[in-house]
């Protein structure tokens, strides 16, 4: 269930009330009079299940209440009601199925922000990875997927494209350029002092690497790993089950591929540096394009979902 807490200017009250009223799935509805201050209004409060939510807060939107007022919606984590149960049953579908897309577009519009966070995570990302591909150990090379963020921009072109957003795109595509090329370049800087203190040498990097040497050999079999993780990371961002998106993070070889090419980079090593990005390109591409597939294909089935539930109840 999600809970909305919502500021109405007194004139569109009774509008708002009606459509809650109306929408399949809500309960617990509360008006209090002019309890608003700022912006001015009313207070109206509600229940709704989270697969009625999506219908529910398009309606509110076309009010125009995101303008005037204030739509706030939160997670319920417990709630002992019979009342809460019924309108679980009544909405249509399930509730881990139900994709809330303002919700969608507004973590992922975080989440894809060229910040001076998000560029120190994936730049600590390349470096560790570094020095897995460096040592050849794949504990490391682990470590680094799990640390790098990058799996926030590509859900945000991914979403950018299904929902017609073209700064989310812009802000998304720029945070993944910027982000790796900063990380490749620190990264860079960060090789040539490890190989001055003569911690890295291009004798390891040329070694036998039986643990991390897919990184710079990319396959078929990386495209089809980068398409499966692509889908499970879109899932885990749509549903309520978000466990999964720290095993997608580990799953793809994105920022160790960007790591192998630095430090091939600073031996000349052209071949590892070429294979490393083809390896990198590759993944991005998977990715991005499983989410994009994902999301459409969760927007159809939702929606003839509803379509299919209205019709049903209407013949009934």
């Amino acid at each position: 269930m999600l809970h909305l807490r919502l500021i109405t200017p007194s004139d569109k009250t009774d509008d708002v009330v009606r459509l809650i009223e109306r929408t399949v799935g809500t309960t617990h509805l509360v008006v209090l009079p002019g309890a608003a201050r700022n912006p001015a209004g009313d207070v109206v409060m509600c229940d709704v299940a989270r697969e009625a939510g999506d219908e529910l807060l398009t309606g509110l939107q076309a009010l125009g209440l995101d303008d005037s007022g204030s739509i706030a919606v939160e997670n319920i984590d417990l709630s002992l009601s019979k009342r809460a149960d019924e309108a679980e049953a009544e909405a249509p579908g399930e509730g881990a199925d139900a994709v809330l897309w303002e919700h969608l577009t507004d973590a992922t519009h975080e989440e894809s922000t060229l910040s001076v966070t998000y560029l120190a995570f994936i730049t600590l990302a390349t470096m560790i990875a570094a020095c897995g591909v460096v040592l050849d150990n794949a504990i490391l090379i682990v470590g680094a997927m799990a640390v790098g963020p990058e799996f926030g921009p590509l859900a945000g072109i991914c979403t950018a494209a299904v929902q017609r957003a073209p700064r989310l795109a812009l802000r998304s595509l720029t945070a993944l350029l910027v982000g790796f090329a900063v990380a490749m370049a620190v990264t860079v800087g960060f090789s040539l002092f490890m190989d001055a203190v003569d911690l890295f040498s291009k004798a390891q990097l040329e070694a036998e690497r039986p643990n991390t040497g897919f990184i710079y050999a990319p396959d078929w079999f990386s495209f089809v790993v980068a398409v499966l993780a692509g889908a499970a990371g879109t899932l885990s961002l749509t549903s309520a089950k978000s466990g999964a998106l720290v095993g997608v993070a580990i799953s793809v070889t994105t920022v160790p591929a960007a790591a192998n090419a630095a430090v091939a980079m600073i031996y000349t090593d052209t071949d590892q540096a070429w294979h490393s990005t083809e390896q990198l390109l590759l993944n991005l591409l998977g990715i991005i394009l499983a989410g994009t597939l994902t999301l459409l294909l969760q927007k159809w089935l939702w929606t003839t979902t509803r379509t299919t539930t209205q019709r049903i109840r209407s013949a009934s």
